[in-house]
């Protein structure tokens, strides 16, 4: 398993929908910078995810960066500016990022990124989540992004459903055969 170090918006939208169980589940630590779990902690965020910062579950560890915060992404937000810094310093396996300027810039210095949607995507796969049930929540908050995006996750999702579906319908039905197979098989007399 992995590390990831989280910005705000992924956290704040997992825990809107109730999903953020799923980070421990994917990736072995879970960081967070100090400017992560105050944006968490605004008094504008949501009354939920303000709980959920004030006690935070085990799984989150909080991690200041050691080093000052490279100028170059000062017209981030500071907790897209700490989680890239603090993602960089420790060689953190993923970055869960969403705004597309900080995605970019921590791209740019050689940090895999994921986004919201990839984590729910793996969290499916991994039949942790209903993918379906995850976007149609993610559609009752203010959460954005490109419907056509969504629309061929989900369109992969049904076909991964559907595979694994006859995956296990054959491999059922090759047990039922084996069982019968037993049971219509004569013990050997002695």
């Amino acid at each position: 398993m992995q590390s990831i170090v989280a910005d705000t918006t992924p956290l704040n939208y997992l825990v809107l929908i109730q999903a953020a169980e799923i980070l421990p589940n994917l990736y072995q630590r879970v960081l967070i910078p100090p400017a992560v779990s105050a944006e968490l902690a605004h008094a504008n965020t949501p009354d939920i995810v303000r709980a959920w910062i004030s006690q935070p579950p085990s799984w989150l560890e909080a991690v200041s960066p050691r080093q000052p915060v490279d100028l170059a992404l000062s017209h981030l937000d500071a907790g897209e500016r700490e989680a890239i810094s603090l993602a960089f310093e420790i060689q953190a396996s993923l970055l869960l990022m969403d705004e597309r300027d900080g995605v970019s810039l921590a791209r740019h210095r050689g940090l895999t990124v994921i986004g919201t949607l990839a984590a729910l995507d793996l969290a499916a796969l991994r039949g942790l989540v209903d993918l379906q049930t995850m976007f149609d929540r993610l559609r009752e908050t203010t959460f954005r992004s490109p419907l056509r995006l969504m629309a061929s996750m989900l369109e992969q999702d049904a076909e991964r459903k559907k595979h694994q579906e006859g995956r296990s319908s054959r491999r059922g039905e090759r047990q039922e055969y084996e069982q019968v197979q037993r049971i219509d098989t004569p013990c050997p007399s002695r």
